[in-house]
């Protein structure tokens, strides 16, 4: 029977902890610019009272509403446009979800070097295509589809 060795690594540890900070900051980033937009601290695109009208509406439909409705812009709010939206109160929060969805990709460039120090080529280049991967799944240049 082998041994198997229950100890976590640095880079497991440091992982572990950076995961959890950006969880919490996220978290209660997401606390923050949730009460910013149900307050009505910040202006939002669409009028809180008549967001829930919009619930049950498939995504296309809903952007294609939001945009006729109260954008006007000439294409769809689509990708990372959102961005350009940071100012209202309902599409800042969409900039805790962004940052706790990069945590993961943090937490693999910070071990990388740790990996790389302990002689471990093989983990720390998968920790870098990883990071890499993400990075640009989240970019959206590896789009599929038709959308």
């Amino acid at each position: 029977m082998s041994q198997h060795n229950t100890q976590a690594t640095e880079e497991q540890v440091l992982y572990a902890a950076i995961l959890e900070k950006g969880m919490y900051a996220g978290l209660a980033f997401m606390v923050i610019t949730f009460a910013l937009y149900v307050l009505g601290i910040m202006p939002s695109v669409v009028p809180l009272s008549e967001i829930s009208t919009y619930w049950s509406t498939p995504a296309h439909e809903y952007l294609v509403a939001i945009n006729t409705n109260f954008l006007h812009w000439e294409t769809l709010p689509t990708g990372w446009s959102w961005m350009k939206l940071l100012g209202y109160g309902d599409f800042l929060n969409f900039l805790p979800v962004a940052i706790l969805a990069g945590v993961t990709i943090l937490c693999y460039l910070v071990i990388t070097p740790g990996l790389f120090a302990r002689g471990d080529k093989a983990m720390a280049f998968m920790a870098l295509a990883e990071a890499v991967i993400l990075t640009l799944a989240a970019s959206g240049l590896l789009s599929v589809g038709g959308h």
